[in-house]
Order: structure tokens, then sequence, then C-alpha cells
């Protein structure tokens, strides 16, 4: 237990662990605006995970981190339903919705099933929004099909956790750690003061730190072990360079600080990650701590928000 409880306040902070409405953001064409329901899903070809559909107006996926169900966006859906058709997306086993049947290849399922729901629901190049792993995600499903999706909205995640710490590593030699740490989180289970011990250095707010730690204590121990492995061990830093859309990368830093960061430092973990992404830019909250949407509400809107018109006006 003790390898877990040294990595578990690091690595839930970065990536595996009060709305504000701005300006409407006007539709990029005339005809989203009136577009129909979602074509009938089929949720026997996502088993590994389950969408709610709000709104109407151009497709947006919005995919949650670690522990958390597709809840965790439901201020950010309030805000952008007007304009967008949100797809809400909840994985198994995490939040206390139900486990998935194998976690072999759990991550890379998920992927690929993302991937076809897109084909099969017919949906345009949808941006797609991503927190933590849901941001590793969105990365990973660009770089595999960049004709398929649009622009992202990356929330406080990185290409490849295991280089964190050392920008040399490899998934070779991060591998054994890995697997320890998948092997110790899937037989334990935090207790509620450790689960919300961890989550008080994600989140300031303290109903937030409530929810977030029902969350996690709901969430399979066996998913959320293998979640991390996977993430651990798939470098996404030179697949990056075949994304094709524009990324904007929210990062935080604050919370980092009790480890000797510095926001100049951190930025630089960011630059260096995402270094091989063609077209993206790095914005970084001045006081939010992991989860940005919760913690820098409004500045996370207003850098979304402008993001998003940009590309409105580019496609026009």
């Amino acid at each position: 237990m003790k390898l877990v409880s040294s990595l578990r306040p690091f690595c839930a902070a970065l990536l595996l662990a009060a709305t504000v409405v701005a300006a409407p953001i006007a539709a990029s064409a005339a005809g989203f605006a009136t577009e129909n329901a979602p074509t009938a899903d089929n949720p026997a070809a996502h088993p590994n995970f389950t969408v709610r559909v709000v709104g109407k107006g151009q497709p947006m996926l919005l995919i949650p981190g670690l522990t958390c169900p597709g809840a965790v966006w439901d201020e950010t859906v309030a805000h952008y339903q007007k304009q967008y058709q949100c797809h809400i997306i909840s994985l198994a086993g995490f939040g206390g919705t139900a486990a998935p049947a194998s976690t072999d290849h759990l991550l890379q399922n998920v992927r690929d099933q993302l991937l076809a729901y897109i084909q099969t629901q017919k949906l345009s190049k949808p941006t797609i929004v991503g927190h933590s792993l849901g941001g590793f995600m969105a990365l990973w499903m660009s770089s595999t099909r960049p004709e398929a999706v649009g622009p992202l909205v990356i929330v406080d995640s990185l290409p490849f956790i295991g280089a964190v710490q050392n920008p040399a590593a490899t998934v070779d030699m991060v591998r054994p750690m890995a697997e320890g740490m998948r092997q110790q989180m899937s037989k334990s289970k935090a207790t509620p003061a450790q689960q919300r011990q961890t989550v008080s250095s994600l989140v300031t707010d303290t109903a937030r730190i409530t929810q977030v730690t029902r969350w996690g204590l709901a969430s399979d121990p066996a998913t959320v072990a293998q979640a991390m492995y996977d993430m651990y061990t798939t470098d996404l830093r030179p697949e990056v360079a075949r994304v094709q859309q524009p990324v904007l990368v929210l990062g935080a830093w604050a919370a980092y600080q009790a480890y000797g960061s510095t926001k100049e430092s951190t930025r630089a973990v960011f630059e260096q990650q995402y270094a091989q992404l063609p077209r993206h830019r790095v914005e970084m909250s001045e006081a939010g701590k992991h989860f940005l949407m919760y913690d820098d509400t409004q500045w996370f809107f207003q850098q979304a928000d402008a993001f998003l018109r940009e590309q409105a006006v580019a496609k026009k």
C-alpha cells in the first residue's frame, strides 16, 4: 500500500485520481441549429460506456476523468446545450456505474467504441471536451482517426503520464511500476477518509469534494487500476503529431505548489509533452486545482468559449 499511497495524490492530480454563463456561442452553420435527434443508439455496441444526449446544435462529446461519471459535466452541459448537442459519456465502472465485463485492453476498447459511436450516430467532426483521463482519450481518438473528430478541449491532461517526472521515460521503463500499482490498487480500496484527503488536493469547494469523493468510493477498484495502468503504459507524445484539429489545453498548477512546482515549471511540462501536436495552445489557470471546471469556472468557460468561437468563425 505504501507505493500506491505515495503516488496517489501526484497521479490523481495530474490526470488519474458554480456555473458562470458567458456570451452565447453562435453555431458555425445554420444547418446545425435544426439538427434532428440523434440516430437511435445501440448500447450493446458500446458496453464500456453509456451516453446521455442533451441539447441541439453541433455535436459535442464530453468525456469525464478517472472515477467520475458524466454528471461531472452537468454545469458545462447547462452552459453549452443551446448551441451544442451534448453527448455525455459515463465510463463503465466509474462513479457507481456497473463495471465492465472485462478490463482487458480497457482504454483501447473505450477508444474504439467511442469512434464507432461517432460513426454510427453520424456525428460530423464533433467537438470533444475531455477532463483528465477524458482528455487523454480525446487525444487518442484524434490521433487514431484524425478525420473523425473536430476541435479538442483538453482539461488538465497529458499525452504520457509516465513521463511527468522524467521526460526521457519510455513505456518499458514505466511498466514495472505501473504493474505494481495495478496489482495493489485492484486489491485494496481507499477508506472514505483516504479518498476525501486525495480529492481535497484536486478540488477546492467542500461540496464538490464530497461529491467527487462519493464517486471515487463508488468506483470499481479493478477498473480504476486498469485505467491507470493503461494510461501509464500508453505514450501518445509521438502519436499526437497526427492530430489535425485545433486543440486547446487547459492546465492546472496551483495544486502542485506543495510539491515545489511553479506555474512556469508546470507549463514547461505541458509544452514539452505537447511539443509534437501541430495546432495547440496551452493556457494555465492561476488558481484552479485539477477540476478546473469546478475550481476556476469563469476562466474555464472564457477560455473554452473563445476557442470554440474561433473555430466557428474559421469554418465559415
